[in-house]
């Protein structure tokens, strides 16, 4: 897949792309069945929300399952990537983010260069998110809200939020927030099953509770250029990844293949 010069510039300018419906309802399907069996697995890769048991973010799917390790080499995942950032790039992060039906937490608002920066030493602010909607993703049930072109302020201040939720973030003040929706606007991140959301490093974002009985789960993928790998191993491998290897896309229905790659 390769994005049109049209979307390489609204994602310039807004710092996100929506692709509506990218991965059909049987790839989506295959997606969906591996996570019983991840979410149930007790160790570090799995956070849990604070109150309750339910997975709030379980990572380093692509090492724990044949089908996760074959959807971060998925070319329409890779192809756009490559566009956008040019040279090798290695796995940074994979994880699937889950907001239970009536008890998936917020996440505040918060750009996530701040950990990579911070805590990664990440030099720059070039890696990219690339997320699967595996649920129908509405204005009800916790999407991910942009705010639209944030990006073009640079690294806005940030502190380390370790109270609210069982995840710890960098997160934005509410007066900079409050001054970048002034300028840009905000954006929720809807669609159906199999919509790919791709988003920059700096673009400040964040989620609400969801109240609904709809389950909202997104895979999310973190590709970066290999000449700007982290410096530092502060964080487990499974929250930053250390193999540098570049990452080479399948074929297109690979994720459908009986075989593992």
């Amino acid at each position: 897949m390769r994005l049109t010069d049209a979307q390489i510039a609204q994602f310039r300018d807004d710092g996100f792309l929506i692709l509506p419906a990218l991965f059909s309802p049987a790839e989506v399907a295959v997606l969906k069945a591996e996570l019983p069996r991840l979410f149930a697995e007790r160790r570090p890769e799995n956070f849990r929300e604070k109150k309750g048991d339910a997975v709030r973010t379980a990572m380093a799917l692509h090492l724990r399952s044949d089908v996760y390790a074959r959807l971060v080499r998925h070319p329409r995942l890779v192809g756009p990537a490559r566009q956008l950032l040019g040279g090798a790039l290695y796995i940074q992060q994979v994880k699937v983010n889950a907001k239970e039906a009536f008890s998936g937490d917020v996440w505040q608002w918060h750009y996530d260069f701040a950990t990579h920066h911070g805590e990664d030493g990440v030099p720059e602010p070039l890696a990219l998110n690339l997320h699967v909607l595996l649920d129908e993703v509405n204005e009800f049930n916790g999407p991910i809200v942009f705010i639209r072109g944030s990006h073009r302020r640079g690294a806005a201040p940030a502190t380390l939020d370790t109270e609210t939720t069982s995840y710890p973030l960098w997160t934005v003040d509410d007066a900079t927030v409050a001054g970048l929706v002034a300028e840009g606007g905000l954006v929720a991140a809807k669609g159906p099953p199999g919509t790919v959301l791709i988003f920059g490093d700096t673009l400040v974002h964040g989620s609400s509770i969801n109240m609904t009985p709809w389950p909202r789960t997104i895979f999310s993928l973190i590709l970066n250029p290999v000449a700007n790998a982290l410096t530092r191993h502060q964080r487990p491998d499974h929250q930053h990844h250390r193999d540098l290897s570049p990452v080479e896309p399948l074929g297109d229905g690979c994720l459908l293949a009986e075989a593992a790659p």
